[in-house]
């Protein structure tokens, strides 16, 4: 743990996830950047910007809400709609290998947004969740394993901004208040994004001559601070991630935990694809056929295509 100090130059922290506490307010946070692991999920699908955009959006949001967490597993974020954007999916295990899909009716999608102007920077039209998702859920599950209890918290689409949808998470489904904001930016060649997580600390690991009235007032300075953050400066590559927490909280005791990197891996492979072909009748496969003859499965997430000729399912049967 280190005191964030004028003067210092670290590295600017992108595709990694800062965790923070402002000592003198009794406040915990997580600031999250990503980059090129960013470029890296979009590129392998030819989503129209606007849905980019909110996937850019959805994968910072997922691993800022799951570094809050302690776990040992997957951290999932699903957003449901009845919008052109039928479904959104992020995933984050505890190692830091993150990614995302969407699966929209690009048909749906041009009529939505047909002479809507879209933001300049994020490249995202307003109010994009009823627009993009429309009505339905966000749900966040952590699986730790066979062994264990799955945690699944599922709350409205309810807000113009996915950010506006996690504050009413917060609200409905945790103790502790919460506050957060989301920026995402498209330069013309790479994306950007970054988020800002606050939460209040226990009552028990606060200061003991505070009363409640304090702790509010303390509460509500954070918020404000970080209300002051503006998009240009969560995104700037030529600011530290610790550079920008000690302007918008340099009077409260700005204290810098170590760093988690994140990285672009998807967890599929031929031997998972072979477990769900298995379980699958033979005659039920026929559509996932090509013109060859070969039954073909692709990875929403990463795109890798898998390819079964008659011989290798025949092969399946007698493994």
């Amino acid at each position: 743990m280190n005191t964030v100090r004028p003067g210092s130059a670290p590295a600017t922290g992108s595709n990694s996830v800062l965790p923070f506490q402002l000592e003198a307010l009794g406040v915990r946070g997580r600031a999250v950047r990503l980059g090129p692991v960013l470029d890296a999920i979009l590129s392998r699908h030819a989503y129209p910007e606007p849905v980019a955009a909110l996937l850019a959006e959805a994968l910072v949001l997922g691993a800022a809400l799951a570094s809050t967490l302690k776990y040992d597993g997957i951290f999932t974020l699903q957003l449901r709609g009845d919008g052109p954007v039928r479904l959104m999916v992020v995933d984050l295990t505890s190692e830091g290998a993150l990614r995302g899909y969407a699966q929209v009716d690009a048909a749906r999608l041009e009529a939505v947004l047909r002479d809507v102007p879209l933001d300049a920077a994020s490249r995202l039209p307003a109010n994009p969740v009823p627009r993009l998702l429309g009505a339905g859920h966000m749900a966040f599950t952590v699986d730790q394993g066979p062994q264990t209890e799955r945690y699944q918290g599922v709350v409205a689409l309810d807000g113009a901004t996915l950010a506006d949808c996690a504050h009413h998470y917060f609200r409905q489904s945790e103790q502790l208040a919460a506050g957060l904001k989301l920026a995402v930016v498209h330069d013309g060649r790479h994306w950007r994004a970054a988020s800002l997580v606050l939460q209040a600390l226990p009552s028990a690991q606060l200061i003991a001559e505070l009363d409640a009235e304090e702790r509010e007032d303390r509460w509500r300075k954070a918020v404000v601070l970080l209300g002051s953050a503006t998009a240009a400066e969560m995104l700037d590559p030529a600011l530290p991630v610790e550079g920008l927490l000690l302007r918008l909280f340099h009077e409260d005791g700005v204290r810098a935990f170590d760093r988690r990197p994140l990285r672009d891996q998807c967890r599929c492979s031929r031997e998972r694809i072979d477990r769900v072909l298995r379980t699958i009748r033979r005659s039920e496969l026929d559509e996932l056929r090509d013109a060859g003859g070969r039954v073909i499965v692709t990875c929403e997430f990463c795109s890798t295509t898998y390819r079964y000729a008659d011989a290798d399912l025949d092969a399946l049967e007698t493994a």
